[in-house]
Formats: structure tokens, C-alpha cells, sequence
């Protein structure tokens, strides 16, 4: 399919999804659209091992989405549009990862942080600032506490605040922040670390994950034992991880 707002590769056990419309890569319906059809393409392909979710230049993430979209003509594909985003996010059985190179603002923000990991270059910066024009981010007020806590939900749902890349990291909304003129290879690096494992016991591992999200801490723990002893440890390449570090050897995954 091809693609007018956003570019969409795959580079191995890699694809990519890129903002194309610099400098502020805005998230209008056409674009939103667009991200949703790329989405539903990455999670058909097989092999895989993530799923990176970046933007052109170095100005903007995203600044979030188009203010002229938020019209009550338009606000409710708008919210449709925008919210499948994160419904088919939720679904990816490999890891997605942000990779952040500037501001990631309101809606921008919220695609970002609902990434599995997030990687962000020094001078990017992250932010809520719907209610600074009488609204609230719709996404972040149900994930914002599951990511950070609470305390920080309310702090920057509520006043609005910009925070940069090492505060957002501190707070738990970024895993690693990159030196500016380090940014290309350090995403590559962090990426690297999911590439080079098994990519099933990977999905296994997320999925033991996501199953404990919305439970009770015994119940998620259950729900955990069960998928690793009657799944993961049915796959071929967690009898050959274990065999391989038994014998002091690297593994030789069979993705299977």
C-alpha cells in the first residue's frame, strides 16, 4: 500500500513506522488513517521481533493531533480514528518501541507512551497540554497512571506541563535517553537488544505481561505460570535457550 503522510519498512526483523510530515508531524484524520492502515499491515507479517514508531527530523515526535480535527463536525471520526491507534497497539504480540527525536506533545505524547518502551534523544520533550485549552488527553487520563503512578498522572494531566527527555525518564515515561549526536545509534542499539533474541519466547513473554495488566496480582501470577509452562516452555527455542546456557554456548534460535 502506499502511503502520503507516513512512510512504512520493514528492514529485517524490523519495521518501521514513520510521522512523515515535518516539521511538527501534526496527526490529522488523513494521517491517523493512514497510521491505523500500517498497523493492521505490521501485524499480519510474520518474523518480526518489533515494531518502532518514529517521526521525520529532529523538530517534533508529534505535536499532537490537528486542533482543526477537534471541531464538532469532525470530533467524532476524529476520536475513532485516533483511539483505533491505540485498540490495535494493544493487540501487538512483538514489542513497539517510540523512538522520540524532539517534542512529543498531546496526542503525540499519547502514541508515544503507549509504546511497550520509549527512547528519546536529549533534547526532546514530552507533554499534556489539552487542559491548557479546556480539555483533558483522553487516552492518558485511563494509561498514565498504569505507567508512572498516580501522583504523576495527576501532575502532568492536570497542570499542563512540559517536561524534558531526563525528567520523563525519571518519571517512567521514557526507558533510555540518547545523546543528541548519539540518537541514530543509540535507537539502533536498543533495538538490537530485542533483535538478537527469540523472537517467539519474546511474544510469550509480552503476552505473560499484558495478561497481568488489568488483574489482581495472584490472578496475573496465574495466568503467568500457566502460559510459561504450557506455551513458552513448549517452543523450541526456550528448550534451546536453556540448553545453550547450560552449555555454556550461544543459542541458535529456531524461532519456533
Amino acid at each position: 500500500m502506499g502511503y502520503e503522510f507516513i512512510t512504512f519498512e520493514r528492514d529485517g526483523k524490523v519495521a518501521t513506522l514513520t510521522i512523515n510530515r515535518p516539521p511538527y508531524n501534526v496527526l490529522d484524520i488523513p494521517t491517523m488513517k493512514e497510521m491505523n492502515a500500517a498497523l493492521a499491515e505490521a501485524k499480519k507479517m510474520e518474523g518480526l521481533s518489533a515494531l518502532v514508531l518514529t517521526a521525520a527530523g529532529s523538530k517534533a515526535f508529534s505535536s499532537g493531533v490537528d486542533v482543526k480535527d477537534h471541531t464538532p463536525d469532525k470530533m467524532d471520526e476524529m476520536i475513532e480514528v485516533f483511539h483505533q491507534i491505540f485498540r490495535t497497539l494493544i493487540t501487538f504480540e512483538i514489542p513497539t518501541v517510540a523512538a522520540v527525536n524532539g517534542v512529543a506533545l498531546g496526542g503525540g505524547c499519547e502514541v508515544a507512551s503507549f509504546c511497550d518502551m520509549v527512547v528519546a534523544s536529549e533534547h526532546s520533550k514530552f507533554g499534556q497540554p489539552e487542559i491548557m485549552v479546556g480539555v483533558y488527553p483522553s487516552m492518558a487520563v485511563a494509561w498514565f497512571s498504569k505507567i508512572m503512578g498516580l501522583k504523576r498522572a495527576y501532575e502532568l494531566i492536570l497542570t499542563g506541563k512540559t517536561i524534558d527527555a531526563k525528567t520523563a525518564c525519571d518519571y517512567g515515561l521514557v526507558n533510555q535517553v540518547i545523546p543528541d549526536d548519539q540518537y541514530e545509534e543509540g535507537v539502533k542499539a536498543f533495538i538490537g537488544e530485542l533483535t538478537g533474541k527469540s523472537s517467539v519466547v519474546i511474544r510469550w513473554a509480552k503476552k505473560a505481561i499484558v495478561s497481568g495488566l488489568e488483574v489482581p496480582f495472584e490472578k496475573g501470577l496465574a495466568a503467568s505460570e500457566v502460559i510459561y509452562k504450557y506455551a513458552l516452555m513448549e517452543t523450541e527455542d526456550a528448550k534451546e535457550g536453556l540448553a545453550a546456557f547450560l552449555e555454556k554456548r550461544k543459542p541458535v534460535w529456531q524461532e519456533k
